[in-house]
Formats: structure tokens, sequence, C-alpha cells
């Protein structure tokens, strides 16, 4: 039975993207049987998170860290605990979103260096560094808008078809959805690490046309002469957030944009979005 810490980078704060805010994946998490604990970040004295150290010690073997602010919270207390627990095998997916928010992942090695931010590790090709989602002006680059929150972005799966785009019961039938967001952040294979490393599906923006990364996968690999466990990088916490499932759940009261029922109201879409939630854990192991 695999044990699972689903673990923000803010300390519990109701009107912001706690961990409450992502019951549905714990809850479907729970059902293919694994042991999941939902944590936000808590500090001792030094300001070193608590948990962390505890999964650098084994208490768990999946991180899923949902980096939702924009401070820089992880101190280097907290990377080389997490940097420690890939070192004993641990699975790690690491996600963000737009602009800045979630920045601190870039201290995390090669699976850090996937995430790309407005001021930290921007994407390489210059072109990319400009608004996409024209609306929230508030919100700057990268932010890829792939469809309202609530609806479901049409996706493409890259070839070799990866594990975990594949639908449940099937060999090669790909996932066709996830849930969608007006400004997703930017993700994408780092220089050198092309043996490691797989773009396993893109999306599309629907206001540009313009196809983005979604997910980058890494097989186990040695950094600094230490191999590490697999992991994933995410281009957006939201495509695991209950909001994005059913916005009937909420948002914090900064969400402005127009919700949609769409994937609510799609069964694949909403079939295809829990299937990824369960192969990203099943691979991680």
């Amino acid at each position: 039975m695999t044990k699972i810490l689903l673990k923000t980078t803010i300390p519990t704060t109701e009107d912001d993207w706690h961990i409450g805010r992502f019951s549905m994946l714990k809850a479907h998490l729970e059902q293919a049987g694994h042991t999941v604990t939902a944590k936000d970040r808590e500090q001792d004295a030094q300001g070193d998170d608590l948990d962390l150290a505890a999964l650098a010690d084994g208490a768990w073997d999946q991180l899923w860290l949902f980096a939702v602010d924009v401070t820089g919270a992880l101190t280097k207390t907290d990377v080389a605990n997490i940097k420690r627990f890939r070192e004993n095998g641990g699975g790690t997916l690491l996600t963000r979103d737009h602009q800045d928010m979630g920045a601190c992942l870039t201290k995390l090695g090669l699976v850090g260096a996937a995430h790309n931010f407005h001021s930290v590790n921007p994407e390489i090709d210059e072109s990319r560094r400009c608004r996409d989602d024209p609306d929230t002006t508030e919100i700057s680059w990268p932010n890829y808008h792939s469809g309202a929150n609530g609806d479901a972005q049409h996706i493409t799966v890259v070839e070799p078809l990866h594990p975990i785009m594949i639908r449940p019961g099937t060999h090669d039938e790909a996932i066709q959805f996830l849930p969608s967001h007006p400004h997703e952040g930017a993700v994408s294979v780092p220089q050198g690490a092309e043996r490691i490393a797989q773009v396993i599906a893109t999306g599309k923006s629907k206001v540009t046309g313009v196809p983005f990364k979604l997910a980058i996968a890494f097989e186990a690999h040695e950094e600094d002469g230490v191999r590490l466990g697999r992991a994933l990088a995410a281009s957006t916490f939201h495509h695991f957030c209950d909001y994005n499932l059913d916005t009937d759940s909420g948002a914090p009261s900064f969400v402005s944009e127009p919700p949609s029922d769409g994937l609510k109201r799609n069964p694949q879409a909403r079939a295809d979005a829990l299937a990824y939630y369960a192969n990203i854990a099943r691979w991680l192991d």
C-alpha cells in the first residue's frame, strides 16, 4: 500500500488554494487503495517544513507538491529533505501555476528546472515570453489559456504513449481530456535531460492556438552521482483541484474568471481526469 503526501507550500489559509481544495483527488487516490495524507505547510522554529523532514526519514513513498505560493516558500533544509527523499527512491509530482506562482520549485534539481516562470528560468523560446490569456490582466506570462475553470480541455498525447496517459483497462487507448484553466504555467524538458525526460501530453490555447506542454515525466536517473526516483512536472495544480473538477466546490475570492460546468457534464472527461491521477500514483511507485 503506497503512502502519499499531498502537500501545499502555504500555511492553511481559508481564502487561498489550501490543501482542502484538493479533497476529490485525495478521495480518488484513497479509493484506489493508497494511504493519503493531505497537509498545508507547517514550520518549525527555524522556518523549515515539518512534514518534509518526516518525508526525508521515510514517512511517505510519494510527494505530490502543489506550489501555490509566490514567496519562495522552500528553505534550503526543505530542498535538502526533498532531495534525500528522492535519493531513497521516492516518487515526486511537482506542480505550480501561472507567471511566478510556485517558482520555488526551480530549487529542486532537474525536475524543478522543467518548470518555466516569468522571473526565473523562463522558456528558452523567447517568442513564448508574452501573454496568452488576455482577460485576466493582472496575470502575466506564462499564462496559457486552455479553457475555463470547470471545463475540459482536449489534449494531445505525445508518442510513444506514456503509461500515465493510458486509459484503464486498455493497452493503447489514450486519455483525451484533462481539466482546463485560463492561465496555465509552462513546463519543458531541461537541456541535457532529453534521455531521461519525456513530454507526455500537450494542450492548445483557446485564445491564440499556440500549443504548450502539460506534463514532463522523468524516469529514475542520476544527478550529481546520486540516483533519484521518478518524477512528474505538471503545468498547473488546477489539473488536480476540486474547483476544476466541479466549480460548485468553490474557489478563493480572488478568482474572477467565469466558470464552466463542462467537465461535470462530460462523464468521459471526468473519467480521464481521475484515470490520470491514478496512473500518476501507479507510475511514481
